[in-house]
């Protein structure tokens, strides 16, 4: 993991993404806001006509498609999606809407991270995604929901958790209101995370992740 630096640096960073680059954009918000120690380095993307790679246009930040189905095998896409990032410095890798397993490698262990729209160990998994996350909640009667920020590994949405955000789920809620009200805690959630990473702030023990406060100036 990243060690905490006497003096604030921005995070070597890359996003990967599938679609409208929602994450992506409100990263790059945070960011411009002053309210984000990152360095955006990279946007892979999984699908030639994702509407995320505009916002990477847009900030100026190099981009690459690179889609799961162009490749023989899984290490194969692995190399193709790590090499350039190796070659760009990237420290952390956000998985900001990104539907394809990904496998890590071993010198990206703990250095990738994804944002989910439930609570981990609920609702979560292949086939979880988008839509259909909202909809298996509200079916459920389940009374809370909210997003989780995770570490990656080779299974989906099996990795270490770090930080958790929850919202109520209203009697009369439609899949659509309550992925609008997750979707406003994500907004939140990760670009704290990636903050508290890039502070030094966030250590593993095991499965558990310990996420130590600022240290006084």
């Amino acid at each position: 993991m990243m060690t905490q630096q006497e003096d604030q640096r921005a995070l070597p960073t890359a996003v990967l993404i599938s679609g409208g680059g929602t994450t992506l954009k409100n990263l790059l918000h945070y960011q411009q806001a002053g309210r984000l120690a990152a360095d955006f380095r990279y946007v892979i993307s999984s699908k030639p006509d994702a509407a995320g790679l505009d916002y990477a246009r847009q900030a100026n930040i190099p981009i690459q498609v690179i889609s799961r189905r162009s490749f023989a095998c899984p290490e194969d896409h692995c190399q193709a999606v790590f090499a350039p990032l190796r070659e760009a410095g990237v420290e952390l890798v956000v998985m900001g809407g990104y539907l394809e397993l990904l496998l890590i490698p071993e010198d990206y262990q703990n250095r990738v991270i994804n944002i989910h729209p439930s609570l981990i160990p609920s609702f979560c998994g292949k086939g979880f995604y988008g839509l259909r996350v909202h909809r298996a909640a509200v079916d459920y009667g389940v009374k809370v929901s909210g997003c989780t920020v995770h570490f990656v590994d080779n299974e989906f949405d099996r990795g270490p958790i770090i930080a958790q955000r929850v919202c109520p789920v209203e009697a009369d809620d439609t899949a659509e209101q309550l992925q609008a009200r997750v979707f406003q805690q994500e907004c939140e959630l990760l670009p704290e995370v990636v903050q508290m990473i890039a502070e030094g702030r966030v250590e593993i023990r095991g499965r558990r992740v310990v996420v130590h406060p600022r240290t006084a100036e």
